[in-house]
């Protein structure tokens, strides 16, 4: 898989005064969460990648523990991120699959003109909250938050994601907003642009754009953006920027999807390497959200436009038990999504709204 990045830096300057305007854009805003960790799990890990066994003494030696702690850790593996671990007397331990961890100096050296600073967690609820819990403690942002595992992934309007070990990007970029409103309308639209775009380098050229910021191949879903916020809305503001791509999710980690959907493995026919995708995801994010401060989506409405599955399609407009029957039309430059209803054409913005195909309804 050839990726080629490129960084740009942004300046972030939103002013976001109420949280009824939150919530007409698809921004929410949350309270800090339990946090949930393995410590030294990643690196153990890091040992255990090259797929060799090795012996509880060399890795304890190695770790600066004993082999009885070594022993635990190797318990928790396999209890609580599901693991599975070969454990061979006279030989030592082996991971049963190939396993390539999430690097954080990797992906830094990625982005290094941005000055995004990046952290690799093992296992937390979800990296959005995370992201809320280091602004709650001080953090300044930019900063990047990624994990191997979440226990509380979650979309928009409280659905949970799927979030296996070691599978898929999940990543919170942390953003200081201090300007003018109108800069955060559509925000989450062109993030899902900047989503889209990196699929597209990654080789998926058929990855494209359901409003308001799913990103698809072939009718199923690939990746997830929920936006939050966090601070004072007269003052100082941070929005978080929580985005999902499935990359290797194997099949047999469906079970609790409720919806079609697909992976970069099974799309491209081989395993994703994640830190090369998460640097360009960073870069294109980068770029897009420039573009974004200085132009407010109407300068990036033909892209997203371009990539829009859904024009043209019957759908219905749901709002919480209410349904709007119309005809797909586009999106304006505010980010609402444009639909013929009876002849009419009607705008629609809010982030309790999802379309669904009149068949799916």
């Amino acid at each position: 898989l050839r990726l080629l990045g490129f960084a740009a830096g942004c300046a972030v300057r939103a002013l976001l005064q109420s949280s009824a305007f939150y919530a007409s854009r698809g921004l929410v805003v949350i309270m800090p969460a339990l946090f949930v960790a393995g410590p030294g799990m990643l690196a153990l890990l890091k040992l255990l990648q090259d797929g060799r066994f090795h012996s509880g003494e060399a890795l304890g030696a190695a770790l600066g523990v004993s082999r009885s702690a070594i022993w635990k850790q190797l318990q928790s593996l396999e209890s609580e991120l599901g693991i599975e671990v070969f454990k061979v007397p006279g030989r030592g331990y082996r991971l049963a699959a190939p396993m390539t961890l999430l690097d954080a100096a990797l992906i830094e050296r990625q982005v290094a003109t941005l000055a995004w600073p990046v952290s690799v967690l093992a296992s937390l609820d979800s990296t959005n909250a995370e992201v809320m819990r280091r602004l709650e403690g001080g953090q300044s942002a930019p900063f990047v938050v990624l994990a191997e595992r979440q226990t509380a992934g979650r979309g928009r309007r409280g659905r949970a994601w799927a979030s296996p070990f070691a599978e898929n990007l999940y990543c919170s970029l942390a953003l200081r907003v201090d300007g003018g409103m109108r800069q955060v309308e559509a925000l989450s639209l062109t993030v899902g642009l900047a989503v889209a775009r990196t699929l597209q380098v990654c080789g998926l050229n058929a990855a494209g754009l359901k409003w308001p910021n799913d990103v698809l191949v072939d009718g199923r879903k690939i990746a997830g953006i929920l936006l939050e916020l966090s601070g004072d809305p007269a003052d100082v503001c941070h929005v978080v920027i929580g985005i999902g791509i499935n990359a290797n999710m194997a099949l047999d980690s469906s079970a609790a999807i409720d919806q079609p959907w697909t992976s970069m493995r099974q799309c491209l026919g081989g395993m994703i390497d994640r830190n090369l995708l998460a640097g360009e995801l960073l870069c294109q994010l980068a770029e897009h959200l420039s573009r974004h401060w200085r132009q407010g989506f109407a300068g990036l409405r033909e892209e997203w436009e371009a990539l829009h599955l859904w024009r043209g399609r019957s759908v219905a407009l749901l709002a919480g038990d209410h349904a709007t029957l119309g005809v797909v039309l586009g999106v304006d430059e505010r980010g609402a999504i444009r639909l013929s209803v009876e002849g009419v054409e009607r705008s629609f913005s809010g982030g309790e709204l999802s379309l669904r195909l009149q068949h799916d309804s």
